[in-house]
């Protein structure tokens, strides 16, 4: 591959800050995590700021990918990956692991490793487990490089369903009923692991939701009616996380609110409501990604309770010790009570995602919302914080 066109290390202090925007991955999110980085791509300020986009393959391999946002969209029903973008086969990118030294190196064999220049901000849209579940956070903070979103701890907590659940009971926060089978239980007997799945059901009745632990976009999930769907569910979970989470259903709205930070601190935006998609039993992956499911932003609720989606929605960010962002997920349940389903501490970007919906219609269009956090995340430090 020629490098002559590639971005080098500029020599004038006064240059603008370079973001790598960081896509794709070895998640079952792949291809969600390229719409997403097409819309940011399409988005960030050329004139504020320089862009390198880096891509993850699914087997994991770090490469150079065609600046080109067109090209990250669905088509045809179809994700879009890493690989059809990669300027090479072979090529390679590496981040050093060094805080005193934040500069990017192409490799690719038979030829002298190329200097990208340095980067200053790392922009993760990288959906689901190797991404958003601390590991590149981890990487990050050995590296000194700030990025932006949540840190390694709370990006793991809020990407294992369990954990969050637990410390948002811990901080009084409501949560609807649930369990979890871990893989050493349904090694150990599958027999009894599945029993505690029945008698779950028994206590709470039917539907079950049945969830891998630590997966996003309703990527694994199966609404169960009934035992004769519980063992294919079981095998549709365990096949993105062999640790499975059933949950309760909970009757209600589904009401959604993003937190952003700000300056001074976070906030919270307009709420949204998610109707009941007409062609799914739930709000899915498809209806979700594919059929674009339209929200109502902002949701029909009263000033009361949209005070209060808010106010939950920022005690949720601070539970978890988030940063940057968060979509906080709720049930408005029939007795008019809030009761948190979720966090995702990197929401969807894509155009019709919700989150940056909610925040266009609080006065915070796309591009001020990507400045934003690019921002929050040069304020802070790397390290203990």
């Amino acid at each position: 591959m020629s490098t002559e066109n590639l971005p080098h290390s500029p020599e004038q202090p006064s240059r603008k800050p370079r973001v790598a925007v960081v896509f794709g991955g070895r998640s079952s999110e792949h291809g969600i995590s390229m719409v997403t980085a097409g819309a940011v791509l399409k988005a960030i300020d050329r004139t504020k700021y320089d862009v390198l986009p880096i891509g993850i393959t699914r087997e994991g391999r770090w490469v150079l990918t065609a600046d080109e946002p067109e090209r990250m969209a669905i088509a045809d029903r179809r994700l879009p990956a890493v690989e059809e973008l990669a300027e090479s086969h072979e090529g390679g990118v590496v981040l050093p692991v060094d805080p005193a030294n934040r500069e990017v190196v192409y490799t690719e064999p038979g030829s002298v490793p190329k200097a990208l220049g340095e980067v200053d901000v790392v922009f993760p849209v990288l959906h689901g487990p190797y991404g958003e579940d601390g590991t590149l956070q981890g990487l990050l903070e050995l590296s000194g490089v700030p990025y932006v979103g949540a840190g390694v701890l709370a990006s793991a907590v809020g990407q294992d369903k369990e954990y969050m659940k637990r410390i948002f009971t811990s901080y009084g926060l409501k949560v609807g009923p649930y369990m979890v089978i871990r893989p050493r239980e349904w090694e150990r007997d599958e027999s009894a692991a599945r029993k505690k799945i029945i008698d779950f059901a028994g206590e709470h009745g039917w539907p079950l939701f049945v969830k891998p632990a630590r997966a996003g976009s309703s990527i694994g999930i199966t609404k169960v009616d009934d035992l004769s769907g519980l063992d294919e569910a079981i095998a549709t979970a365990q096949a993105h996380d062999p640790k499975i989470l059933i949950e309760a259903a909970v009757r209600g709205r589904e009401i959604e609110c993003g937190v952003l930070e700000f300056e001074d601190g976070p906030r919270a935006s307009v709420p949204a409501e998610i109707p009941p998609p007409d062609a799914h039993a739930y709000y899915d992956f498809e209806a979700k990604y594919i059929d674009s499911t339209p929200g109502i932003v902002p949701a029909p609720l009263t000033e009361e309770q949209t005070a209060e989606v808010r106010r939950l929605a920022v005690e949720a960010f601070e539970a978890v010790s988030c940063e940057g962002l968060v979509r906080a997920d709720f049930f408005l349940t029939e007795d008019g009570e809030f009761v948190i389903n979720e966090i995702n501490t990197l929401p969807g970007f894509t155009p019709i995602s919700m989150y940056p919906q909610m925040w266009q219609a609080s006065g915070v269009g796309y591009p001020e919302l990507i400045d934003r956090l690019v921002q929050a995340a040069l304020r802070r430090s790397t390290g203990l914080r």
